[in-house]
């Protein structure tokens, strides 16, 4: 394996080479740059706006759009002299969704947790200095955030943000701050300081507390787990009204099922190849315990991935020391 390809392996992504811009293809990064600025299928934006969002020159943008729009990429509206995300784009969208069994399946999990607690529950992915829910689960009584499918969440100030940089490799984590701090230095200044009290929290208890960053109303719980699938760390998390969970709280009663969860997670993911995008779901009732509670619930929904999972084992976390911090 050449030079460029265990970097690749060891970091999930390159991170601006970990020094400076490499080998990285500009025109391919600002093109992803404009894409990223059309949060929601029904986004219109014109070149103005994208070159706000983007912090890119307006005849640069003019030029991404306007090949972006030849791919069908992006879709031109005459009347509104603006774009919106193309066919081409939803279809690559759609097709990078296939794992549905395994989604429902970590989808169920989550609502596991939602239902014992009063707060949001997502799993994230990481985009650039953001991440990206892939689900989420909330009780009917939730309160606090309120996220939905698609939803972009700041990688500065949320829980899932601090843990997510704390898993990675002391030298990727600083590359990546440092790059924030070049991009985006408010969110540095808030990510910084702290990067060194996550790792240690990390390590000996397995989750991240971030208690006020995005509003002083949300305390947050999160717990990174690697993922074979896209070679990086993702994330569970949890955001509860500050009210009702302070930071004692968390630790007490927040922090051991999110562990749990990001376990039974973890061993999900572990299990999970190439294969499980196409496998049929065997609908069969079986039983799932729910955490801190004796009930037993029923599930309808199991395949192959998850009867290899159900016998207990640790995940492939940053607390099993796997190599990859």
């Amino acid at each position: 394996m050449g030079r460029r390809s265990e970097r690749l392996s060891r970091q999930g992504m390159l991170v601006s080479d970990l020094a400076g811009e490499g080998d990285v293809i500009q025109v391919v990064s600002r093109a992803f740059d404009v894409l990223r600025c059309f949060e929601g299928h029904e986004a219109r934006l014109g070149n103005l706006e994208i070159s706000n969002r983007c912090g890119l020159p307006r005849s640069t943008v003019s030029r991404l759009t306007h090949t972006l729009t030849r791919m069908g990429q992006l879709v031109y509206l005459p009347r509104d002299q603006k774009y919106r995300i193309g066919p081409s784009a939803v279809a690559m969208s759609t097709a990078m969704m296939k794992g549905l069994q395994l989604r429902n399946l970590i989808r169920q999990r989550l609502q596991d947790v939602a239902e014992q607690l009063p707060g949001t529950v997502g799993f994230v992915i990481p985009d650039r200095f953001q991440l990206v829910y892939l689900e989420y689960a909330r009780s009917a009584n939730a309160l606090g955030l309120h996220e939905v499918t698609g939803s972009r969440i700041s990688m500065a100030t949320t829980a899932a943000g601090h843990a997510y940089t704390a898993a990675l490799e002391t030298e990727v984590g600083d590359a990546l701050i440092a790059e924030m701090e070049r991009e985006i230095p408010e969110g540095a200044k808030l990510l910084k300081p702290r990067i060194e009290g996550n790792r240690r929290l990390l390590r000996e208890h397995g989750y991240v507390v971030a208690c006020g960053l995005w509003s002083p109303h949300i305390n947050g719980v999160a717990v990174p787990l690697w993922s074979p699938q896209y070679q990086t760390y993702v994330v569970t998390t949890i955001g509860l009204l500050s009210a009702m969970y302070d930071e004692k709280r968390l630790h007490r009663e927040v922090g051991p099922p999110m562990v749990q969860l990001g376990a039974t997670l973890g061993s999900l993911l572990e299990g999970a190849d190439a294969s499980i995008f196409n496998n049929r779901l065997e609908r069969k009732s079986v039983p799932a315990a729910v955490n801190n509670n004796n009930k037993i619930i029923q599930t309808e929904e199991r395949n192959e991935l998850e009867a290899g999972t159900r016998r207990a084992r640790p995940a492939r976390s940053v607390r099993a020391r796997d190599g990859r911090r």
